[in-house]
């Protein structure tokens, strides 16, 4: 989903797009996101570069 350029995907929060992946829930989402080091308040749209690509190698272990 984060490589998609899909508006709806740009504008969903970092944090409702994790947990809705398959074996991750609000405790999992929120490590990941605490190891990347992003904001609860982010959106897709909004990542780094670094931050994207540290949350494409992390969450096929999810």
């Amino acid at each position: 989903m984060l490589e998609r350029g899909d508006t709806v995907v740009e504008k969903t929060s970092v944090r409702r797009l994790l947990e809705a992946l398959p074996g991750a829930g609000k405790v999992r989402a929120d490590k990941l996101m605490t190891d990347v080091g992003i904001s609860d308040s982010r959106r897709v749209k909004g990542l780094g570069a670094r931050q994207r690509e540290r949350l494409l190698e992390l969450v096929p272990k999810v």
